[in-house]
């Protein structure tokens, strides 16, 4: 019987997946059910790998956990039998540093880690729940963003706090660790063996951060304990003085709850541009707002990149990737001007054309613009677990 294998990656307005034969390296079936919330779900799949999509014409508008337990459904009408589902979560804390067998026991304690990662964790928890529901013989697999940068030193990791606190868990984690992943074992296709080299991945999207990689391994990461940590982000608003916090609580008057609420929804774009927490609307918008939300976002990229950059000693690869980072070239030109003394020089027509190589012939360290695949990350470590948990006959 051949293994069907599931990929689930499950957000809080969308849900990405992918159906594998176990033993074929492209996937049978790809998509996505975006706007969960809105009112106006719409469900897209590539069923022949071609990028054009399919589009459902009328998607019920139901609760997200139900809306999980429709699309399980809906795929299991084309795959009845399921050999095992892999899922991404967002945060494995300091105890899962590799991909999982998800059961009661590992579940509850990813369950805890609800609070570092409010935004994510319950609704990957919750594609969980109805995979089980829909395929309770199937094994499911738990693959982790913050698994990747357990290669850090304890430096690295460490919060400037009392030891006390860092045993209890108090310390940076890091995000993003599937993009990364990927683009990691892919980058040798693009430099050659540059890739082992010092190189800056920039993962920007509505979520954004940045990895410094060594051989391949990460080194240092703009986020921290939780996806809040960092860059300016769509409508999270990155590293924060920790007194505005208390100031906020002290002497506006603001619950823990309120300021949770404005850090995470209301802040990076969206809070600075008072318009959107969506770029391409910030980019096509004329008000001073908007130039002011893109100026900060950029700066605060260079920032990082700078501080990055002291970790491994150098740069001889910067690396693009995510929504913002594949997509907007005005972002990734704002992003590289000025940069000229580390290297960085932009080819402004292949900027502009989105093409994979972006340096000028002057420049003297590559720069490019990659599609991520979290989703071929999740599969092929499913698939590892999946076997060896087929072979023992559980």
């Amino acid at each position: 019987m051949t293994k069907t294998i599931l990929v689930l990656n499950a957000g809080s307005s969308s849900i990405k997946f992918a159906a594998h034969d176990a033993d074929a390296s492209e996937p049978m079936l790809r998509g996505a059910l975006t706007g969960l919330g809105s009112g106006q779900p719409v469900l897209e799949m590539d069923t022949d790998l071609d990028g054009l999509y399919d589009t459902s014409p009328a998607m019920p508008d139901l609760p997200e956990e139900d809306m999980m337990v429709f699309l399980a459904e809906l795929l299991a009408k084309r795959f009845d039998h399921v050999d095992a589902v892999g899922h991404r979560i967002v945060h494995g804390g300091r105890k899962y540093a590799a991909p999982v067998l998800l059961d009661d026991t590992v579940l509850t304690d990813l369950q805890a880690l609800v609070p570092l990662a409010p935004l994510h964790e319950p609704h990957n928890l919750h594609g969980v729940a109805a995979a089980r529901q829909v395929w309770p013989n199937a094994a499911q697999i738990g693959c982790f963003d913050t698994a990747f940068h357990r290669t850090q030193t304890e430096v690295a990791q460490r919060f400037a706090i009392p030891g006390k606190l860092h045993d209890a868990g108090v310390q940076r984690y890091g995000f993003h660790g599937l993009s990364y992943q990927f683009i990691s074992e892919t980058l040798a296709d693009h430099i050659g063996d540059a890739a082992q080299g010092r190189v800056i991945v920039a993962h920007l999207g509505n979520g954004a951060s940045m990895c410094a990689l060594r051989n391949g391994k990460s080194v240092a990461t703009t986020m921290g304990m939780t996806a809040l940590d960092g860059l300016m982000m769509g409508t999270r608003s990155g590293a924060i003085d920790p007194g505005a916090v208390l100031h906020l609580m002290d002497m506006q008057g603001m619950s823990s709850a309120q300021v949770s609420d404005l850090l995470y929804n209301a802040s990076g774009l969206k809070g600075v541009s008072g318009i959107s927490g969506d770029l391409r609307e910030l980019e096509a918008s004329g008000e001073p707002a908007a130039e002011l939300a893109q100026a900060l976002f950029a700066f605060r990229a260079k920032q990082a990149i700078g501080a990055l950059v002291s970790t491994i000693g150098g740069l001889d690869a910067l690396v693009f990737t995510g929504g913002i980072g594949q997509h907007s070239s005005a972002m990734r030109a704002r992003i590289c001007e000025g940069m000229g003394w580390l290297g960085i020089d932009l080819d402004h027509d292949a900027n502009r054309n989105h093409a994979t190589a972006l340096q000028s012939d002057t420049a003297t360290i590559h720069v490019l613009a990659l599609s991520t695949d979290e989703e071929a990350v999740i599969f092929h470590a499913t698939k590892a677990i999946a076997n060896t948990h087929l072979r023992n006959g559980r």
